[in-house]
């Protein structure tokens, strides 16, 4: 598969292929790590469909110029929220033809979908199930090989059934999510149970993604292999099955509603971005008073040693656009820090990916060019857990605050932490006291330096950030203390 892999950092470069059914037929996987996001081409006999494409669309253009396919079928299970879908400007570039649920109410020019409606490429045919719970309008896409049976082979679901676990039952508006999640077991148990057990399952997301809480970081599955294994599934009753899907549910970020709508209506193409201009320090400066934020998306090392004071540090390893789209929202003027000028271009295109498109440029050569025209810096110390640990026994760490998830606290925390869960963080300051020596640890340092941004923005004067987090702790073999989630 075509793209740079630099944009592409958890995906191998050959793509994922299944031949399912004979030569004539093939679904290849696209796996973006950073969205934790898969996608598909489906071929057979010269012809093509994508299923749920990702925003920059020229991996699905190079994979079918590659394999000497026309795209002429754009499906998508459902209206992302997570990220902002390619669909309108693939079908733009193609011609090919868009399809929806038909409770989606699309404002673009798209085929609406019903229970049994399908369409077929050469010998592939595909149906569609219509299956409410995680949305509305959300749909799964049955594979069939017509040169071998009636019975389909495989399945796309979409956000309906992941590996391990179901979709998230509260994005549906008008519906509590308790009333989402009985449609989402009608949908699964009535429909995709009832799939022959080989039936080879192709969800829409992997390990990492918000759209559910236990995901596994296979890639595929079998309808037999769910009913062994996945969690979600044992509930003996659909009162169960409620039950335990509503219980904690994850805070729901707040683009993910906007990026509904943009999928609603249909983005812009990428090219009509505004070009990614550089600034000199002076200029960055001028921005900053204006209220634009400084994300840094260097490692937490290169961030501790010198940052502009200020800056948000989101690291281009891990669930990025996410986390930016969960702590910044789509609404700030953002200027990138960056280690050079290429990661700065990568991440004005993982931003588009969730809809932040008001960035108005990256600092030119980097913090060296900072400090070189004599704008001060900030530093945040980088504690390693022994260093931690000899703090605390010395009395000199007066807050140790820990930005986990409640679930992640419950198996373990270090001495006298307070939780403070990362993505409400900023809401819950008030008893934290600014002027005194303040750690901050999460499993691995990265939501940690997150954390230590929105403090110091916030006006603590002595923040410090556990390297290597919770994990590093532990492996170091240090002491670790059960107590429950306040």
């Amino acid at each position: 598969m075509a793209g740079s892999e630099a944009l592409y950092p958890h995906r191998a470069a050959t793509g994922e292929i299944k031949h399912i059914g004979g030569a004539l037929m093939e679904i290849e996987q696209f796996y973006l790590g950073c969205l934790a996001h898969a996608s598909y081409l489906i071929a057979s006999d010269g012809v093509a469909a994508i299923v749920d494409p990702q925003r920059d669309i020229e991996i699905y253009l190079d994979a079918a110029r590659k394999r000497n396919v026309r795209i002429e079928h754009v499906i998508e299970t459902h209206l992302h929220a997570d990220f902002v879908s390619g669909h309108h400007e693939l079908a733009e570039r193609t011609g090919a033809r868009i399809y929806l649920g038909a409770r989606a109410g699309a404002s673009f020019p798209h085929v609406a979908v019903h229970d049994g409606d399908g369409i077929t490429l050469g010998s592939i045919k595909l149906t569609f199930l219509e299956t409410p719970g995680h949305t509305l309008e959300s749909i799964c896409i049955l594979v069939g090989d017509l040169n071998r049976s009636s019975e389909p082979v495989a399945v796309l679901t979409g956000d309906t059934l992941f590996i391990g676990d179901v979709g998230r039952p509260d994005l549906g508006p008008g519906y509590t999510p308790q009333e989402l999640a009985g449609m989402l077991y009608d949908s699964i148990h009535s429909k995709l149970l009832t799939l022959p057990d080989p039936v080879a399952v192709y969800p829409a997301h992997g390990a990492g993604s918000l759209c559910g809480r236990n995901l596994s970081a296979d890639r595929s599955s079998t309808i037999g292999r769910e009913k062994a294994t996945n969690y979600a599934l044992r509930a003996v009753s659909r009162e169960e099955f409620v039950a335990l899907l509503t219980a904690e549910l994850q805070d729901r970020p707040e683009y993910f509603l906007r990026d509904v709508e943009i999928n609603r209506r249909g983005a812009p193409a990428l090219t009509q971005l505004k070009p990614l201009a550089p600034l000199p320090p002076d200029d960055v400066l001028g921005e900053i008073e204006r209220g634009a934020i400084v994300l840094d998306v260097r490692d937490e090392d290169a961030f501790g040693a010198a940052h502009v004071p200020g800056s948000i540090n989101i690291g281009l390893d891990g669930q990025f656009a996410s986390w930016v789209g969960s702590m910044l929202g789509l609404d700030v003027d953002i200027i990138i820090v960056a280690a050079d000028d290429e990661a700065a271009a990568q991440v004005h295109v993982r931003l588009a990916r969730v809809g932040i498109e008001r960035v108005i440029g990256y600092l030119a050569g980097g913090i060296g060019a900072w400090r070189e025209g004599g704008k001060s810096v900030a530093r945040t110390p980088q504690l390693d857990p022994p260093q931690l640990r000899t703090l605390l026994e010395q009395g000199r760490i007066d807050q140790l605050v820990d930005v986990r998830r409640p679930a992640e606290w419950e198996g373990g925390v270090i001495g006298p932490a307070l939780l403070r869960p990362l993505n409400r963080l900023s809401q819950a300051l008030d008893d934290l006291d600014k002027s005194r020596p303040t750690v901050v640890y999460c499993k691995s340092g990265y939501r940690s330096s997150i954390a230590v941004g929105i403090l110091e923005r916030e006006g603590f004067a002595n923040v410090s950030n556990t390297r290597g987090g919770f994990d590093a702790w532990k492996e170091a073999g240090l002491a670790i203390e059960a107590r429950p989630s306040p």
